[in-house]
């Protein structure tokens, strides 16, 4: 697998995990909620400037750049 199909995989699947492991905001305004959410945004943004920077959406043809990997 390409290093950076396999870096976006390990990003993807690290942002999932962290989604999946969300404490349930019985107040939006709990202090585990508000950990959870910064480090969930930090992961979010993480991951978009990767497939930004690797990926670019003005791309037309992304199957092309993907079939290249392999």
């Amino acid at each position: 697998m390409d290093k950076r199909l396999r870096e976006c995989s390990d990003k993807l699947r690290k942002l999932v995990s962290d989604v999946q492991g969300a404490p349930y905001p019985g107040n939006l305004e709990d202090e585990l909620y508000e950990i959870w959410y910064e480090h969930i945004q930090r992961t979010a943004v993480e991951c978009f400037e990767f497939l930004d920077a690797n990926f670019p959406r003005e791309q037309e043809d992304i199957s092309k750049t993907i079939n290249k990997m392999f």
